[in-house]
């Protein structure tokens, strides 16, 4: 799956805000936090790890990528984050009333068994999220404008993998033994900063990071120019709105 090792100033420059746009769904599905913990799975920069217990909530957080730890003990020091991500969590069973996992399933070698995991250690409720349009859509069109072949990524294998559906997101999590997900797609517009969003490709993030990182210097000045491009054709007073979706899964002890 994808490298996010030494990405996580640049991500947090960046797509962090992006992801952050889920929050609102899942607040309004977990409601007041009414006292509970909640473990935030996968917590990048600690920024929703922040928002969550600015909410009320007594959360803890755990990341596997040392750059985005670094980040969110520099910048949100009030997060409990400590080194550990999925498949294996190092909580007991039932360690938490609420484990969240915002954009992570997408990402891992083996969703089922995260997804299991999530549930192992929760003992009230898991959501989590995937992307049904990511922003790959965007270098895609980049791309094909500088001339280059995009990065097809690594796909799961064919046992592993699971649609990008509302429905197959639900699918997959009934198949990793989470009783009764409720799943709903989210649509939003992220107003993008273009140079904060530059600086994702410039800082290795994602699939666009890695192709940039990967091109010759003349298909790198190709590339930054489409960018502009597309930037100049498609932005509104200085920002790039793009459309997004994300597919939101709740779900609750039977």
């Amino acid at each position: 799956m994808k490298d996010w090792a030494g990405v996580g100033e640049a991500y947090s420059a960046s797509y962090a805000a992006l992801c952050a746009g889920t929050l609102p769904a899942m607040q309004r599905a977990l409601g007041a936090p009414h006292g509970r913990s909640l473990l935030d799975v996968g917590a990048g920069d600690g920024r929703l790890a922040a928002a969550w217990a600015d909410a009320g909530w007594r959360v803890q957080a755990c990341e596997p990528e040392a750059s985005m730890r670094a980040v969110a003990h520099r910048d949100r020091p009030q997060v409990d984050m400590i080194d550990a991500g999925l498949p294996d969590l190092p909580f007991p069973d039932g360690a938490v009333d609420v484990v969240v996992a915002n954009f992570v399933l997408n990402h891992v070698d083996s969703p089922r068994r995260s997804a299991a995991e999530l549930r192992r250690v929760s003992r009230g409720a898991v959501v989590a999220t995937i992307w049904t349009l990511s922003p790959s859509w965007l270098w895609a069109d980049v791309a094909e404008r500088a001339g280059v072949a995009p990065l097809v990524g690594v796909k799961l294998p064919a046992d592993e993998d699971f649609e990008r559906t509302p429905d197959g997101f639900a699918r997959m999590l009934r198949d990793a033994g989470l009783e009764r997900p409720v799943v709903a797609e989210r649509r939003w517009t992220w107003n993008a900063d273009p140079n904060r969003l530059w600086r994702s490709v410039e800082g290795g993030v994602a699939d666009a990071g890695a192709l940039y990182t990967a091109l010759a210097s003349d298909e790198r000045r190709r590339f930054r120019a489409a960018f502009e491009a597309v930037a100049d054709e498609r932005g509104v007073d200085g920002f790039l709105p793009l459309e997004h979706r994300a597919a939101v899964a709740v779900n609750l002890l039977p």
